[in-house]
């Protein structure tokens, strides 16, 4: 299993930022590594949406199946991963003295098929990599009038 754990201070207000967060759809503006967001239910937040998330990381494509299954309003989002690779996922904000710490856990698991342990091993540099450049876009485009 892959222990993946970033976190960025950013210079927004923690509303602007946890509305953006919330907003399920928009992901794919800040996050490289997700190309498409489809819904597979009637919900578009809270517990209980689901999603099929078309994710790239270089040569690698494949369908996350993703089910929010913790909604904290205003603080975190839990996501479980089913598909490909599977695990739990979890994005959180909290305003820090008029900025705004995000914090983004993933402990991810790749099938023996795909090299397992050595998969995750692997994986986890490239994959925070790719989430802290995620974080940086978020924030960038908050802070663009």
């Amino acid at each position: 299993m892959a222990r993946i754990v970033v976190s960025r201070t950013m210079g927004v207000p923690w509303q602007r930022v946890w509305e953006n967060i919330a907003d399920l759809s928009s992901h794919t503006e800040w996050m490289r590594d997700a190309e498409r967001i489809v819904f597979t239910g009637e919900r578009r937040s809270g517990v209980g949406t689901r999603m099929e998330v078309k994710t790239v990381v270089g040569p690698f494509r494949t369908i996350d199946i993703m089910e929010v299954v913790g909604w904290d309003e205003g603080t975190s989002i839990e996501v479980v991963h089913r598909g490909l690779v599977t695990g739990r996922g979890r994005l959180s904000a909290a305003a820090a003295d008029g900025a705004t710490l995000v914090i983004w856990e993933e402990d991810l698991t790749f099938p023996w098929w795909l090299g397992g342990a050595l998969a995750a091993w692997l994986a986890r540099p490239i994959m925070a990599r790719i989430w802290e450049g995620n974080l940086e876009r978020l924030e960038a485009s908050l802070s663009s009038p």
